[in-house]
């Protein structure tokens, strides 16, 4: 190190000399100006590092009343003190309008999209439709934060946000919960994987639809055995309600809640989201018991009346049934897959209309009619066989409890007539 040293006037600035400062003074130099420059620029930096943490909240929407609205949904928050305002990603963006849009939707091969957008605008929707919003704040470390909202710049580029839908795997939800477990280094699959309530995909998606009768239905027909597994915390975040619910319950691994505080963004105004009530069997039971005795009775004495309603009957039950298998068969939607429905919604039972068209004109089904009634009572017995088997149980006893007589008792009505009357 050198200094200058000024010791003549400016008139003689020629005899300015050099000289090395002495050890004492150099050390005097280092333990003032430097240790004080490192200082301000540590606090300086601190400063910037504190100003520029994002705040990460996840925000959740309550069910709506459409159809699509019914699961809910949640969104990741980026509040960052650089930006004009905090961002919404949401994963739930798609549009019906494309090119092939329905062909994907049948097919189980949706395409979603995440998009960013300013809170407020995001809000905005939620608010026209009376849905409450909520927001949960996390506490994440400074780097977490800043990596999760990197990764959320990222993923929101136009050729990083489209992504394969999927209901149950690969939802809005378990895209929020994804991301976040990310940031946490997997200390959340972690946690949410050790631990179950015992809810089923089909438990809690007939759970969310059950004020859409139609909606209920088709989940509760629709559904194979694969939608009847015990789900862990972890899957059961596809709900965006139950990824909120087990968020709050989270410590971090020094014991700190996960969820650092929480706020009430638009209140609620629509109907609350419906409990758990499981539906009893023996209801089922005792209307397919009822519509048996009354085939019964009633076929002996008039069997075109009995035969004018079975008709529609097998009708639905043909189109019903290949349908499930269609959706086996030709689609990924896996929740439908093996489904035993398809044996008591039978697709043979397109045959017995040529038959029952017979019955109607009071000529002989035929034998064919008998023998494809036996095959459909046999198959809705297999169904049966089959729910006790241990081996990936599938919960549709309600449905084998309601068509099982029905089918065995058509079956009763026809087998031993050789020829039926024409009277009735």
């Amino acid at each position: 190190m050198a200094r200058i040293e000024v010791g003549a006037s400016a008139s003689s600035l020629s005899h300015l000399a050099w000289r090395a400062p002495s050890p004492r003074e150099t050390a005097r130099a280092r333990h003032g100006v430097l240790p004080a420059f490192c200082l301000l620029l540590a606090l300086w930096l601190c400063s910037f590092a504190a100003a520029a943490v994002p705040r990460i909240g996840v925000m959740t929407m309550a069910p709506g009343e459409y159809f699509w609205e019914r699961f809910g949904h949640n969104a990741i928050v980026v509040d960052d003190p650089d930006a004009d305002t905090p961002i919404s990603y949401n994963f739930g963006s798609f549009d019906p309008t494309e090119p092939g849009f329905i062909g994907r939707f049948v097919r189980g091969e949706m395409q979603y999209a995440l998009v960013a957008l300013p809170v407020q605008q995001d809000l905005e929707t939620y608010r026209q439709e009376g849905r409450g919003v909520n927001v949960q704040w996390l506490d994440l470390d400074p780097a977490q934060a800043q990596a999760l909202a990197l990764a959320l710049t990222e993923n929101a580029k136009p050729e990083n946000a489209r992504y394969r839908y999927d209901y149950f795997t690969d939802n809005c939800s378990t895209r929020v919960r994804d991301a976040i477990d990310t940031a946490l280094g997997g200390q959340l699959r972690g946690k949410l994987s050790a631990s179950s309530h015992g809810n089923t995909y089909r438990s809690e998606a007939t759970r969310l639809v059950k004020p859409a009768t139609w909606m209920w239905l088709g989940f509760d027909i629709g559904f194979g055995p694969l939608a009847d597994r015990a789900m862990s915390l972890w899957e059961e975040a596809f709900v965006p309600r139950r990824l909120a619910d087990s968020l709050r319950e989270i410590k971090r691994s020094d014991g700190r809640p996960l969820v650092q505080s929480e706020q009430e963004v638009l209140p609620h105004h629509l109907g609350p989201e419906p409990d758990e009530s499981p539906r009893a069997w023996w209801p089922y039971a005792l209307a397919g018991l009822a519509i048996a005795a009354a085939i019964l009775a009633v076929g002996r004495c008039r069997p075109r009346a009995v035969v004018a309603v079975a008709l529609p009957f097998w009708l639905l039950c043909a189109l019903l049934g290949s349908l499930l298998l269609f959706l086996w068969g030709f689609t990924a939607h896996w929740s439908g897959w093996r489904n035993a429905n398809a044996l008591l919604l039978n697709p043979l039972c397109l045959l017995l209309l040529p038959g029952a068209w017979r019955i109607l004109r009071g000529r002989d089904a035929g034998s064919l009619f008998r023998a494809v009634l036996a095959v459909v009572a046999a198959g809705a017995v297999l169904a049966l066989f089959l729910h006790w088997l241990p081996v990936a149980p599938q919960q549709n006893l309600r449905w084998i409890a309601l068509l099982l007589p029905v089918h065995v008792a058509l079956l009763m009505a026809w087998w031993p007539r050789r020829r039926l009357a024409a009277a009735g």
